[in-house]
């Protein structure tokens, strides 16, 4: 069995209604890419059918985290992964072939050491979400700052800054992206944000919480940093409605 070139690892916590669409869209660009991949989805101690769906709609193999917490979650995906290129994918996220192929193409060329997407949300949103997605648009290419529904790095860069910090509830990404950066100035690298095929990511959050709840939350994020060490005030991503909408 030849070893993977690219490792994609997509950490899911009760994601058996998402995985379906998610592991399609990765499988396809997976089919188009020249060299070998993987595929793990790490089920972060779900209550629903997460493992079996992933299993069952193409995951080259299932890791079990029993501590919900994201970045612990994607690290045991790295943990299990064998590509020297890394793919991180949300469980609610679509990618296109071209984004994965651009990824690759661009760590394979030596002069990046990893970088994100461009994001947008699927089908209609409010304007309050419209605004949202476009001002993380502008942040994001300004700062050179990765979502996390996309990320992708060298594997020896990642290990080196540590991986994910698992001390954090969110905003995990934003910390890794950060030590990227400067790992990769240090060794003549850059840390890019593509644009040209944009991941297609849920947008149930909008639904699930008013604009208010969601105003609320990045106050928090803003006015309290330190808030991203706790996962009760991380409410908004670990959180969900008791009812299906």
């Amino acid at each position: 069995m030849q070893t993977p070139e690219y490792s994609i690892v997509i950490p899911a916590y009760n994601e058996a209604d998402e995985l379906p669409a998610t592991l399609d869209a990765v499988r396809a660009a997976m089919r188009a890419q020249s060299s070998p991949g993987e595929c793990i989805v790490v089920d972060n101690n779900s209550n629903d059918a997460t493992a079996a769906i992933a299993r069952e709609h193409g995951a080259d193999s299932v890791v079990f985290e029993p501590i919900n917490q994201i970045a612990r979650a994607r690290n045991a995906g790295v943990a299990a992964s064998r590509g020297q290129y890394l793919i991180f994918v949300d469980a609610d996220t679509r990618i296109q072939p071209a984004l994965l192929s651009e990824s690759i193409q661009r760590l394979r060329a030596g002069n990046v050491v990893g970088g994100g997407s461009i994001i947008q949300f699927e089908g209609k949103i409010s304007a309050i979400g419209q605004f949202g997605i476009n001002l993380w648009k502008h942040i994001s290419k300004l700062t050179r700052t990765a979502a996390g529904s996309y990320l992708f790095c060298r594997r020896d860069a990642f290990e080196a800054v540590g991986g994910f910090d698992q001390k954090l509830y969110a905003s995990e990404e934003v910390r890794l992206s950060r030590l990227l950066r400067k790992w990769g100035k240090a060794h003549g690298k850059r840390f890019e944000i593509l644009g040209h095929a944009p991941v297609q990511t849920s947008a149930r959050k909008l639904k699930w919480y008013s604009g208010g709840q969601i105003l609320t939350w990045v106050l928090l994020m803003l006015l309290m940093p330190i808030a991203v060490r706790s996962k009760r005030l991380c409410g908004f991503w670990y959180k969900r409605p008791s009812v299906k909408t």
